[in-house]
This record gives structure tokens, sequence and C-alpha cells, in this order.
């Protein structure tokens, strides 16, 4: 497996749970999982591959912390670096919007040279309506619904870390 980082905005903890639960799964030390509020081109370097997460707020917005670290990340060189997303949302409440936000990052990022991976995750199974990070019918990450369907997220991160070429 390539050097990777964990990077996760989180302004209620459920999205930091996540990229743990992540980190988990792949083996990736505690020391590797960092707050995007503090991401720099000095903190990414270091890494082969970087699994972004966020949680969408607002109507479809990116988490906070990732404004600045989406510029960081414009900025650096990140090519030949894998590039992993997932994010939490609430499918319920938010059904036109569900996890835009890894949409939103997905496609800050598609041009700095960077792969994707776990960029293929089939929509069946999900309730909403609409949602931007939703190319060609898949999801371009892992989304997950913590509010609603939180019985189902430990299935999903086992099925994304499997199908992660990292």
């Amino acid at each position: 497996m390539k050097k990777t980082g964990i990077f996760y905005g989180s302004s209620t903890g459920m999205t930091e749970g996540v990229a743990h639960t992540i980190a988990q799964k792949l083996g990736i030390a505690s020391d590797d999982i960092h707050d995007a509020a503090r991401l720099s081109a000095e903190s990414i370097a270091p890494y082969e591959a970087l699994i972004l997460g966020t949680s969408t707020w607002g109507c479809g917005e990116l988490q906070d912390d990732w404004y600045d670290a989406v510029k960081v990340l414009k900025s650096a060189d990140l090519t030949g670096k894998t590039i992993a997303l997932f994010g939490c949302g609430d499918s319920e409440s938010y059904p036109d919007t569900f996890c835009d936000a890894i949409g939103l990052l997905y496609d800050e990022l598609k041009e700095t040279g960077c792969r994707f991976t776990g960029n293929h995750v089939a929509t069946d199974g999900y309730t909403f309506s609409s949602s931007v990070s939703v190319v060609d019918g898949e999801f371009v990450g892992l989304a997950l619904d913590e509010t609603n369907e939180a019985d189902k997220t430990a299935d999903r991160i086992e099925a994304w870390v499997k199908n992660l070429d990292l």
C-alpha cells in the first residue's frame, strides 16, 4: 500500500469518526490522520495517496475547513498522487444536495494531475433526489448518511476500502 494520509473536515465529529474507521480498516496509523484545518503543502508532501473526507453543509456546501485546504491542494503538485474521497450528508433533510461536498472536492481537484480511486460508487441502496457528487450515475467517492442510515455505514465502508487502489 502507498504511504497514505487521511485529511478530514468535521464540524460535529461525524466525519472525523468515519476517517478513523477508514484508517482502522486500512491499517493507517493515527499519526497519518489529519484535520483539514491544518492541511498544508508540507503536511501532504510525504504521502503518495490522500483520502479526503468532508461533510456537506447548508445547501450543498463544503465543510468550512476545506475552503482554505482546497486552495492549498490546488497550489500543490498533485501529479501522480492518488486521491480517494468520502463524505457525510443527510439524505432525508437534504435529499437534493446529498453529499454534494464530495462532488465539489472532486470538481476542484480533477484538473490537478491526481488520479482518483474509489470514485465509482453505485447509488443503489441510497435514498436521495440529487447530488453533484454523482457523475455518470455513480458517486465520485464514498457517500455516507450517519444521520439516517448509520446501520449501512460499516458495510459501505467495507465495500469501498476493498476497491481502493492504494
